[in-house]
């Protein structure tokens, strides 16, 4: 027994000594990586933001880290991020393959596919298509404030007590998207809806983790019974309730005069080429899977982010109010337009998203073509992360870069005005799809819910954890909340 030890050990020393990972001419630097694990050991996988500070310190704005025997390159700051997600947009615009969340996709959506025909033709589509269901126009406007009444409605029963906004803004946000998709929403609570946020966010969560990780650095284990698979479980029933919303939506279509998104991609469907189209039941499907997760994610978790920070800041919650109470007096509800008389709860709101942070590494990506960075040469299909969160908390970049502080977006008038190096949507080409609908949700509903309503931390809470819980997308960690009724509430 102790000899065959001996002859394992010996053979993994051996291995290891053979089996160099020797870093591409010109390549990034970074720390050393060992044989077959690469550079896991030194990473955090359950959140990595604090060891690539450290490395960013140590070898540059511009480093690699290995996942295995895969390279990758971190991007640090304002100035390296811009220049490859704008400045060198195609070269860094392409979407690793092979890796868990391309499996979860099947290939198909806007989100995970790689750079091209395909995926230019999709955005195109899902942009215009947004445009003409409203994005931007009354409309849009128009369906979340029909939301936000559902919304308030539910928050009215909590008044006097406390609640957990967690789930509520989550089924909220996944309404708004789900009336411009399908022209339909769901009752607070109701269990498709929840097994659909529910299966959603288990996602992206294993996606995003340790065993996201294994899946994508050790293909050889994928068939094992690992966490891992729940991911392609849970994909794959929210995958199923979308096919079965787009077959019930078919018979109440009207071929040529669309109401909503799926209306208007089954229009595109009948128009296009039976072969070689981008077109299909299947891509419909995963571009509404993309399209929600867009519109949701963000838009809950810096709502929860921007409640957190007005409870425990009541002096900023009651500022917002008394400038909502004046540009609003004699309106029945606000309106998109109205932000810009409201320059403080304007910079609130954008301080809440930069704080958060909610997408910190972006979605990943990957380098098109043999390019350089920085001085830097990066191969073809190297993986890329732009440290966005990075960006949102640079020393230069911001006034009071580590610290909740409207101020970071208002000038020395005390108008509204956006740093260049605010990116929480990411950029260039590849900049969230959701963004314009996140934008108009975010104002409307803080403000909606700030003019009826003062929010507080229960006495008996302890003390407030700002602590982010770390994935794909980063959420603060559950906590409840007072609710009242504001005085100028009752007088409207």
């Amino acid at each position: 027994m102790l000899g065959s030890l001996v002859l394992i050990w010996g053979f993994i020393c051996l291995l290891f000594f053979f089996i160099r990972i020797q870093r591409p001419k010109n390549f990034p630097p970074g720390p050393r990586p060992v044989p077959i694990f690469g550079n896991l050991f030194q990473v955090n996988i359950s959140n990595p933001l604090k060891d690539f500070e450290k490395f960013a310190e140590r070898y540059g704005n511009v480093y690699s880290v290995y996942f295995g025997g895969k390279p990758a390159v971190i991007l640090t700051g304002f100035k390296a991020v811009k220049e490859a997600l704008v400045t060198k947009s195609a070269d860094f615009s392409g979407r690793p393959q092979n890796v868990l969340v391309s499996h979860v996709s099947e290939g198909k959506g806007i989100i995970f596919v790689d750079y091209g025909h395909f995926w230019k033709e999709q955005r195109r589509f899902a942009l215009m298509s947004l445009r003409n269901f409203g994005l931007g126009k009354q409309s849009m406007e128009d369906r979340i404030l029909g939301e936000i009444q559902h919304l308030v409605a539910r928050m009215d029963k909590s008044v006097g007590g406390f609640m957990n906004p967690d789930t509520l803004f989550h089924e909220a946000a996944s309404n708004i998207i789900f009336l411009v998709l399908f022209g339909i929403r769901y009752e607070y609570g109701d269990e498709t809806l929840k097994q659909y946020v529910t299966s959603f966010v288990e996602t992206t969560k294993i996606a995003n983790g340790f065993w996201g990780m294994i899946y994508d650095t050790f293909p050889a284990l994928r068939w094992l019974p690992l966490p891992y698979r729940k991911a392609l479980k849970h994909s794959a029933l929210v995958r199923k309730i979308n096919a079965n919303l787009v077959n019930k939506h078919k018979p109440t279509r009207v071929p040529k005069e669309p109401k909503n998104f799926v209306d208007c991609f089954l229009d595109e469907m009948d128009k296009a080429p039976n072969d070689g189209s981008s077109f299909s039941e299947k891509q419909l499907v995963s571009s509404v899977m993309d399209l929600h997760a867009a519109g949701t994610d963000t838009t809950s978790n810096t709502l929860r982010t921007a409640l957190l920070y007005l409870i425990t800041n009541p002096d900023i919650q009651e500022k917002c109010q008394r400038e909502i109470d004046e540009a609003l007096k004699g309106k029945a509800h606000a309106s998109f337009e109205d932000r810009h008389d409201m320059p403080y709860t304007q910079a609130v709101i954008h301080e809440s998203l930069r704080i958060a942070k909610t997408v910190p590494l972006s979605v990943p990506h990957c380098t098109t073509r043999d390019t350089e960075l920085m001085g830097f040469s990066i191969p073809k299909d190297t993986l890329v992360f732009p440290n966005l969160a990075s960006v949102l908390s640079e020393e230069g970049q911001w006034k009071f870069p580590h610290e909740f502080n409207p101020v970071n977006f208002l000038n020395d008038q005390g108008q509204f005005e956006k740093p260049e190096a605010f990116l929480p949507f990411s950029a260039g080409p590849r900049v969230c799809l959701g963004e314009g609908l996140a934008r108009m949700e975010l104002f409307l509903i803080l403000v909606t819910l700030l003019r009826r309503f003062q929010f507080f931390w229960p006495e008996d809470a302890g003390e407030p954890d700002f602590t982010p819980v770390y994935g794909i997308t980063v959420r603060p960690k559950p906590y409840r909340m007072g609710v009242r009724l504001r005085q100028p509430a009752r007088e409207m």
